[in-house]
């Protein structure tokens, strides 16, 4: 792409961009009262995102962006030290041809060049690379029927190198893996793992397996539901593309009808899910939909500062937009399945739930609102 060329210019430009000093609360153009007047400059940038990029639609652009929240703010470590990567800091955006290429980061590049051309512009002088990639996030989530609204601090400074390959867990580690890597990169803890894995709700994968396009985590990816609890512990059955893939176990929902794909089921979501470190938290989300919206925004509010003092932030939070609300429809045992397919691994009682009535297996749109094509 050329923005690869452009971003590291742009970015020296912003390098010297910083938090500025608390002040006497603001009032933006639109008339919203933040604490200073820097985050009325995310105003625009909130409504060119949720216009032209994500196109008002809980879709694949939005699950990417949200997706590279999370691979900029990991890549950090308290073991190797400062050289290794500054946390959530931009460096994915600002240096897009060394970290994008890791193979943990497979397929991020497409979200990387969506907002290039957002930071290019020079329509928005003031926000830094790492700033963009959190606040697009927190746009981008809200666009998720039932999704939470996000904190966002503004004043990230801009990463002054890339981080080093190796800090972005993988679908094919252990839990003993992924635990030791969240520690080391802030102190996070398994609770805190499975509350940003509340994301996998709206999310797809492109490069699991290579056959599928947008293959989805659960059978509703364009609503932050509960769902995607649910079914990662039902019984496997089959897998919706080819087999034998790295990361890629088998599938309760296989079932893929031209574009519309079945069920991917990561191996690591699927050992989270009976890890006795873990299972009792990861089944307490199933039909919690509530307690899932606020446990996702505090450990979001964790991993977006990742590298940086909160002090040193402004809390603009106020010109996040208003997420869509909750469709308000509770969790199900898709069709044709039912309690008798649930692995479960916590002694807890298991939610009462009922199953969807259809005569096959689950079909899963590819396109949100079933529609018959999707661009974003």
């Amino acid at each position: 792409m050329a923005f690869s060329s452009i971003v590291p210019l742009v970015a020296l430009a912003l390098s010297t961009v910083r938090a500025a000093p608390a002040s006497q609360n603001a009032v933006c153009s639109d008339g919203t009262v933040v604490p200073d007047s820097v985050c009325c400059d995310f105003i625009p940038l909130a409504q060119d995102l949720t216009a032209t990029l994500f196109e008002n639609q809980c879709g694949e652009t939005a699950h990417e962006v949200l997706r590279l929240s999370f691979h900029d703010a990991i890549a950090i470590s308290q073991s190797l030290g400062p050289a290794a990567g500054g946390g959530a800091d931009g460096s994915m955006l600002i240096f897009p041809d060394v970290e994008p290429n890791f193979a943990a980061n497979l397929g991020i590049s497409d979200s990387v060049n969506d907002l290039a051309p957002f930071l290019a512009s020079g329509k928005f002088p003031t926000i830094t690379a790492g700033d963009m990639i959190q606040f697009g996030a927190a746009v981008a989530v809200g666009l998720c029927p039932g999704a939470p609204q996000l904190e966002f601090l503004a004043g990230r400074p801009n990463a002054t190198a890339p981080a080093v390959d190796g800090l972005i867990p993988e679908p094919q580690d252990s839990v003993d893996s992924i635990l030791a890597r969240f520690q080391d990169a802030a102190n996070l803890t398994s609770e805190d793992i499975v509350s940003l894995l509340v994301s996998h709700t709206v999310a797809r994968a492109d490069h699991v397996d290579p056959t599928l396009d947008a293959a989805p985590f659960d059978s509703t990816p364009f609503t932050f539901d509960t769902q995607f609890f649910l079914e990662t512990l039902l019984t496997g059955v089959g897998f919706p593309g080819t087999p034998n893939n790295t990361g890629e176990v088998s599938s309760p929902l296989p079932l893929t009808v031209g574009v519309n794909v079945g069920e991917l089921r990561l191996q690591s979501d699927f050992e989270l899910a009976r890890d006795n470190r873990t299972a009792c938290f990861w089944q307490s989300m199933i039909n919690e939909e509530s307690l899932m919206a606020s446990r996702f925004q505090a450990a979001m509010a964790k991993m977006a500062i990742i590298g940086h003092n909160r002090a040193d932030l402004i809390d603009c939070s106020a010109v996040v937009p208003t997420p869509v609300p909750s469709l308000g429809v509770p969790a199900t045992f898709p069709a044709t399945k039912s309690f008798a397919d649930i692995q479960q691994a916590c002694p807890s009682p298991f939610p009462s739930l009922t199953s969807d009535r259809a005569p096959r297996e689950t079909e899963i749109p590819h396109c949100p609102d079933n529609e018959a094509t999707c661009t974003s």
